[in-house]
């Protein structure tokens, strides 16, 4: 947990920084170790990021109904508390692993190394992290994975991006989710979103997709297979 401090207070700054950085240290220790496991066994780890209420949960659904009879899914579920989400995913047939934070405000690399070693993930397959819904603590952690994904909603506002730049200039990709509302909002344009994405991060992978309709999902799903190190259905 990162502790704010008054300025005046300049030797509790200087303390803050020193644990703020050896927290860093340690995390980005266990998530290479992550990321050598996972390479190893030509798994695709994605870290997925997002608001509370963006979709992630739901994107994760459809993904795993379109994909889970051409390759191996697992899925870890971080929430500060409950394991609804786990439990929608094993629902599906697809093992699902709940992280509860607590107070944290995001996932790190240790409590992925404990839930991969529950999981057991087949070679070849897909990993999904769904983070905490949070859109700031998220940006700072490395957790191993291969990519990283943020979700936003047409409901959150086309200015999210400038709001919060260092997760979006993070990602790798980002899927726009809710595309169904789009004649119900007043006031949201959708290129000024895209816009604004691709001022803070003009290499990353814009997706429009609707995972309640299903509108846009093929071209999500068709990228996940690209970047399987393996080809599809080809898991050891």
């Amino acid at each position: 947990m990162f502790m704010c401090y008054d300025h005046d207070h300049h030797y509790d700054e200087q303390a803050a920084i020193a644990v703020e950085q050896d927290i860093l240290q340690r995390n980005n220790l266990l998530a290479e170790r992550n990321r050598g496991y996972f390479e190893a066994k030509r798994i695709l780890a994605l870290n997925l990021m997002s608001s509370p209420g963006s979709g992630k949960t739901s994107l994760l659904e459809e993904t795993i109904r379109r994909l889970k009879d051409r390759l191996d899914i697992y899925v870890i579920e971080g929430d500060q508390q409950t394991s609804n989400d786990a439990n929608r995913i094993a629902a599906l047939s697809v093992p699902a692993f709940q992280v509860n934070t607590g107070m944290g405000c995001h996932l790190e690399a240790g409590m992925v190394n404990h839930a991969v070693r529950h999981l057991e993930p087949s070679t070849g397959a897909l990993l999904f992290i769904e983070n905490v819904g949070n859109l700031v603590c998220p940006a700072m952690f490395d957790l191993g994975e291969a990519k990283k994904v943020v979700i936003v909603s047409t409901t959150e506002g086309d200015d999210k991006p400038l709001k919060y730049p260092n997760i979006f200039s993070e990602a790798d990709v980002c899927v726009i989710n809710k595309t169904d509302l789009l004649p119900y909002l007043g006031g949201f344009d959708m290129r000024t979103l895209r816009d604004n994405i691709l001022k803070v991060n003009p290499r990353t992978h814009v997706f429009e997709l609707s995972a309640a309709k299903g509108d846009g999902m093929d071209a999500w799903c068709g990228w996940l297979l690209k970047n399987l190190p393996v080809s599809a259905g080809g898991n050891a």
